[in-house]
């Protein structure tokens, strides 16, 4: 059995492909694929082009895809252009989200679609 391990993907790297990390991650630079992982930190410079799935993740930079997370901290300098599934979900004041939110135990047709933008 394998102790946890935590990653991480600097600013200066740039990745194309999927991610599938068993453990922690934390992602400054920029990733064109899906992301999946047990805890996922996004630093503000740190780019998602794809999906995201993961038990938890710290959102502060740009996602372009689907997140599908349990426990979801969505900063004030995040970017997010698309659907969101979530347990439990927490969005600072600022940030802006271009997509649908739904709980991901809900039907689609129970989403909500949310447009919000820093004031």
């Amino acid at each position: 059995m394998s102790k946890s391990t935590f990653s991480v993907l600097g600013a200066d790297l740039k990745v194309k492909g999927d991610i599938d990390a068993s453990a922690d991650l934390h992602i400054d630079g920029r990733v064109e694929g899906d992301v999946a992982c047990v805890s996922l930190v996004q630093g503000e410079s740190g780019e998602i082009v794809g999906g995201v799935r993961a038990e938890s993740a710290r959102l502060a930079g740009t996602v372009r895809g689907t997140i599908s997370v349990r426990d979801l901290v969505v900063l004030k300098s995040a970017r997010i252009h698309g659907d969101v599934h979530y347990d439990a979900l927490t969005i600072e004041q600022g940030a802006q989200v271009d997509g649908r939110f739904s709980p991901r135990t809900a039907n689609a047709d129970d989403a909500t679609v949310v447009s919000l933008a820093a004031s």
